[in-house]
């Protein structure tokens, strides 16, 4: 399926094909671009790009529906000055005189570490480079950090600990030529659908043996072969205990050791604790005789993958873990062989673009590192800067810290929403308030963030970017523009070389992206060599764009997918370390002591379960783009909580009620949904709701603040909690059509609760108050407060039952409607949603709007399950039950679910299996 969607903005020509790559997770999948000029405006078609190396033509269901989020409503389209409520035009000049000479007063004041610069995985490596650039190198700190932080730093740190270098040795199809596949804190089902479709279709081929290390039973975990459900925190635990069984029961690779190897007997004796298997098992919460199958399958498979992602970086010992399995693979000698290596995942398009320019507040351009004398000499020659930053910068968590503190004066902050996406969030919040001055960057001009903002910039978006990404498996790919840039919208790395210029500082008169890659492959390469010349080379590193440092501007345009290095010509490189080779000037990997720690807040009274944070399947971040799209707002429509069945009774927390979760720094109101796929003493919540489109969901504000002592990344996974029933004295649902939104949004959203779902052509909220019910129904009007006279009222109350219905229509076209009621009595909202899309309603449809039920007393879909041909839960378990259904194809074949982007394949399976367990039942 493709995503279709209109543009009004000209364009010349019939047709218009642009291959480029999708924004969303590090899998980094191309897509082609098909920009049709109408009579209406601009029609893009966006589909996979079936030559791409990451995706060959698939894309996920966020990918499939990119040109649904490409719409002008919530874009900051020229600079503004003042925060929110004082907010006004400006014109870029003023904009940018008054960024330079702001941080140049604070600088002048009170030094360069004043100023600090927060930027994010979503910019392009082009804009990452200028920006790093003008701080490291010109402003003079390293106060630049990125909320890649958040995602990958960990795994950053244990690659430089054990290779020398940070970088992934593998390529994707090593997870389809391998014997066993690894998934280590990873639900890559959701969260990286296209790999894990590759795996899966690998698995279908060919006798593939998939572990799944979670302490959630996700839909990942559908299709593996053996799900380990970890005790959170535990994974170096595991994996020390792997190590030693590994050495004792003879499966040391002795001759890749010896070679390629050093410090083995400080890994062995920091996991020496770890080698009763009994203790082990109930330590990490696994059952024995699955812990000892994955170690024997670890042992006994020449080829493993081991796909490491956000359950183990995001974690207070984060760098451990990742070094824990790293050691694994070193022991055994599976790394540098196809089929065989660790493997970091990341989060975001560009994490790794990011880390080549040195995005991280502790690292330089071109892998080096900032507390280097020789790195900065280096770079800052290669630059001909004025300075060089010369020691780490404020590592995410603290720079804010530092911010509410008063020692950060001027901070600048591109692409990114860290009042919703770090932890302790309110303190991000508080941070802001007090900065002297704040810039943010941004497409958005309403987020969580951009309301502190002094000076607000408008960005360019996907589709208007022109620069490269970099994926997971080193891949470089284009990211190219098909469309104009709207209004006063500009290029980040613009506005920054902009500001540099207004400074005073040369070597920022870039006038295209272009100029800008090549610039930074030049230093890539400089005093670097290939491997031949290594010997010769005082500062080798495996990332070397030499042979792309003089492409012209028809090559960079015309640059196809690659991966680093690119030493001379372009070429393939798909995996690294074949003859050793590591980074260390000794040639050789190092093993890694990783001693187990406990997490620093541990569980109390006060405080008994374990919050477990991530992402679900049709949502991105913080729903700036993807909630635009109404195809992805209904798999999970509302913030909520997972919580084991028996701890919502110990509780009292019921079904789909609300519940509050709150912490030693702050708490939130979710929906509860039972699980049994979580462990009791643990609950799970997604990451992506904001203000914008819930009352008080920000999880972050809940998360604890404590990091790694190594990468500064938060600890995600692990706050103690407690949840309690929300209570409210009535629940309703309110749809209101888009033009009239504005009308009525601020009283809508004066609710107790609520929490906003984008369909096609209403917003649709899910309400909770504590006023009573007469105080809520005895004026509507108040509540709905539309300025149009000519507006047609229809309403139903029944005081007895608290029940109210109220209908809004103008010229029989439905315009806005009201339900309070039971929980159990709201209407179904998809077949609400479509009254929406008639401009006309006949008198059967008013009828049925006022008795919220259809007519026909048609059954509901069920919640969605594929977003893309938009089918439900309880119509897939109809056709599995009616058609004795036992293989996800054939649910295809009858509904076309899963037949597109296969997102929604693991949950399709998992009613094949619950219907077949029902089965066995009766």
């Amino acid at each position: 399926m493709n995503s279709i969607a209109m543009v009004e903005q000209p364009q010349h020509g019939d047709i218009q094909t642009t291959f480029s790559t999708c924004p969303y997770c590090g899998v980094g999948c191309g897509v082609q671009v098909d920009v049709t000029q109408t009579a209406h405006g601009q029609q893009v078609t966006v589909q996979g790009d079936a030559q791409h190396p990451s995706n060959f033509g698939r894309l996920c269901i966020k990918g499939s529906h990119l040109a649904d989020t490409l719409g002008l409503q919530t874009r900051v389209l020229e600079p503004m000055q003042g925060r929110q409520a004082a907010r006004r035009p400006s014109s870029w000049d003023a904009a940018l005189s008054q960024i330079a000479e702001r941080f140049q007063d604070s600088i002048d004041q009170y030094g360069a570490d004043s100023v600090a610069f927060y930027v994010s995985g979503q910019l392009l490596t082009e804009d990452y480079y200028v920006v790093n650039k003008f701080v490291k190198g010109y402003l003079g700190t390293a106060n630049i950090d990125t909320n890649s932080r958040l995602c990958m730093s960990s795994a950053v740190a244990a690659h430089k600990r054990s290779f020398g270098e940070d970088l992934v040795p593998a390529s994707y199809v090593d997870f389809e030529q391998t014997k066993m596949v690894v998934l280590v804190g990873s639900n890559t089902a959701w969260c990286h659908p296209v790999l894990y479709q590759r795996i899966m279709q690998a698995k279908a081929e060919r006798d593939l043996f998939v572990v799944v290390i979670d302490p959630r039973f996700t839909a990942t975990c559908e299709q593996a072969d053996l799900h380990l459900p970890i005790l959170p925190g535990q994974d170096v635990s595991l994996f020390n205990g792997l190590l030693q069984y590994l050495y004792q029961h003879g499966y040391a690779d002795i001759s890749f050791i010896e070679r390629y190897t050093d410090n083995l007997n400080a890994a062995l004796q920091a996991s020496q604790g770890e080698t009763d298997l009994a203790d082990l098992a109930q330590r990490t919460g696994i059952q024995l005789d699955k812990l000892q199958l994955f170690f024997e399958k670890f042992a006994q498979t020449s080829q493993v993958m081991s796909l490491f992602s956000m359950g183990v970086n995001q974690s207070s010992q984060g760098v451990n873990k990742a070094n824990a399995i790293i050691n694994c693979h070193l022991l055994t000698g599976k790394i540098g062989r196809t089929g065989a290596a660790p493997f970091s995942m990341t989060g975001q398009p560009n994490a790794m673009g990011g880390r080549e320019v040195g995005g991280l507040a502790n690292m330089l351009a071109a892998h080096l590192d900032v507390d280097n004398a020789e790195h900065q000499q280096l770079v800052q020659e290669f630059w001909q800067s004025p300075k060089i930053a010369t020691k780490a910068g404020l590592k995410a968590v603290d720079l804010f810290e530092a911010v509410e503190q008063g020692k950060i004066k001027a901070l600048w902050i591109m692409a990114t929403n860290p009042v919703v996406s770090l932890p302790n969030a309110d303190q991000v919040k508080r941070a802001l308030e007090k900065c002297e001055f704040v810039v943010v960057s941004d497409i958005c001009q309403d987020t969580d963030t951009t309301q502190y903002a002094d000076i607000l910039l408008p960005a360019l978006g996907w589709g208007e970017k022109d620069g490269t990404v970099t994926n997971s498996e080193r891949r470089i790919s284009r990211q190219r523009a098909f469309l104009g840039a709207p209004a006063q919208a500009k290029a980040d790395w613009w506005a920054v070389a902009q500001v540099a210029q207004k400074m005073g500082f040369s070597g920022f008169d870039f006038q295209s992206s272009h100029e800008i890659f090549l610039e930074h492959a030049r230093l890539s390469a400089y005093q670097n060599s290939d491997l031949a010349g290594r010997e010769q080379c005082h500062t080798f590193r495996y990332f070397n764009l030499a042979g792309l440092s003089e492409l012209s501007a028809e090559d960079y345009q015309q640059l196809q997918p690659i991966q680093w290095p690119v030493w001379q010509q372009p070429q393939a490189q798909e995996r690294l370390f074949a003859q050793g080779q590591f980074s260390f000037a000794s040639g050789k990997a190092k093993f890694v002591a990783t001693a187990p720690v406990a997490p620093v807040h541990a569980l109390s009274r006060d405080y008994p379960l374990i919050l477990n944070t991530g992402r679900i399947r049709d949502q991105w971040h913080t729903m700036t783009r993807t909630g635009l799209a109404p195809a992805l707002a209904n798999h999970r429509a509302e913030a909520f909580c997972e919580i084991h069945p028996q701890d919502a009774l110990k509780y009292g927390i019921a079904e789909q009620g609300l519940v509050e979760v709150f912490s030693t720094w702050g708490k939130c109101v979710l929906r509860a949904q039972f699980s049994q796929g979580v462990r009791r003493g643990q609950i799970f919540a997604p990451i992506h709701w904001t203000e914008q489109f819930a009352s008080d969901a920000r999880i972050g504000k809940v998360v604890n603040p404590v990091v790694d002592a190594i990468s500064g990344e938060p600890e995600f996974k692990h706050t103690p909690v407690m949840v309690q029933p929300f209570h409210s004295r009535w629940q309703g649902v309110c749809f209101i059509r888009e033009e009239y939104l504005a009308q009525v949004r601020d009283s809508i959203q004066s609710m107790s609760w609520w929490n906003k779902v984008t369909t096609p052509y209403a917003a649709q909220y899910e309400l909770a108050g504590r006023q009573s019910f007469n105080d809520i129904t005895s004026n509507i009007k108040a509540l709905l407060n539309f300025d149009d006279d000519s507006l047609e009222w229809l309403d139903l109350k029944d005081q007895s039952q608290h029940l109210c219905h109220i209908v809004v229509l103008k010229d029989n076209r439905l315009v806005a409607c009201l339900y309070i009621s039971d929980k159990a009595f709201l209407p179904d909202r998809a077949w609400i949603a479509s009254l929406f899309k008639r401009e006309r309603l006949s008198a059967m449809h008013r009828k049925a709007l006022l008795a919220a039920a259809p007519m026909n007393a048609s059954s509901s879909d069920g919640p969605l399950v594929c977003s893309c041909f938009k089918v439900g839960k309880n119509r897939i378990l109809e056709v599995i039950k009616t058609q004795n259904i036992t293989h996800e194809k054939q649910v295809t074949a009858c509904l076309k679910a899963g037949g597109n982007c296969g997102s929604c394949l693991p949950e399709i399976r998992g009613l094949i299996q619950s219907c077949q367990q029902e089965l066995a039942h009766d």
